[in-house]
């Protein structure tokens, strides 16, 4: 994932992506709660719309169990900027490398086949 997440977030989006995994339908809040051993249903509120507000999740308003794993790792701009860094001048490379960092892309991760 290339959305910068705290450690609780990042908590909370992992559970949220292994339930739907093992389940085929997302958690609840109160799933949340128990599985992470948080306080109440209001702190998972708080995390989940964080989540979604930073585009790691999406959710439907009004809908029970309605949560949606987004994928952050935009495989096919980082494979663009991959692609144009290959024959950029030197201060191309930097400036591609700035965008890169300020768009959470993974640069160095594993390449796209």
């Amino acid at each position: 994932m290339s959305v910068k997440l705290t450690k609780k977030q990042t908590a909370v989006y992992n559970f949220i992506k292994e339930f739907i995994e093992e389940n085929n339908y997302s958690p609840s809040y109160r799933d949340i709660m128990t599985g992470l051993g948080l306080s109440s249903v209001s702190a998972v509120a708080e995390h989940v719309d964080n989540l979604v507000r930073l585009g790691a999740l999406k959710k439907s308003p009004g809908a029970a169990r309605s949560l949606e794993v987004v994928d952050t790792s935009y495989p096919e701009t980082t494979a663009l900027f991959k692609f144009r860094l290959e024959t950029a001048s030197d201060s191309e490379k930097e400036i591609l490398t700035n965008a890169a960092f300020i768009l959470g892309l993974d640069l160095e991760g594993a390449e796209n086949d």
